[in-house]
């Protein structure tokens, strides 16, 4: 019982990291707010985001290797395989994003030069439909526990 808990308190912390880094750059990613500072520091919020994203990704792992339930339940249920599919999905969304941030700072520290305002929008769209996406994954999660359309 004490094993399950601590899981699920790793699991939370990392999906509420998850949550704070991709709100923070959802939150600087705005033409208005752009800057060299701000450029810089999407780099280094993008590679914590990264982090987060693999510590959800191993603690929901471990919950499905060491929790009560064990990997033959789990991995049987239709939800984990869709809360898996949101996730890489999110994953894959945030590729662009990602490589938009590496570029903008390559270019800054090249000519001194910020992303055009249609390229930060567009970025910043992407960041908010991962952020929309991700909103789903809980709603699965909580049927997922509760037995809904279990197996």
């Amino acid at each position: 019982m004490l094993t399950e808990s601590l899981l699920a308190y790793a699991h939370f912390v990392a999906i509420l990291s998850v949550v704070v880094f991709l709100t923070s750059e959802a939150a600087l990613c705005r033409t208005e707010w752009l800057n060299a500072a701000v450029v810089r520091r999407l780099v280094r919020l993008d590679v914590i985001y990264l982090c987060a994203a693999l510590a959800v990704l191993i603690t929901g792992i471990a919950r499905t290797w060491w929790g009560m339930k064990g990997t033959g339940w789990y991995w049987h249920q239709p939800l984990l395989h869709l809360k898996l599919t949101l996730f890489v999905v999110i994953g894959l969304i945030s590729l662009k994003p990602t490589f938009s941030f590496l570029r903008w700072r390559k270019a800054l520290d090249a000519t001194g030069q910020l992303p055009s305002e249609d390229e930060v929008k567009s970025v910043r769209k992407l960041i908010m439909l991962e952020a929309h996406l991700l909103v789903l994954i809980p709603l699965a999660a909580t049927l997922l526990v509760r037995g809904v359309w279990t197996r």
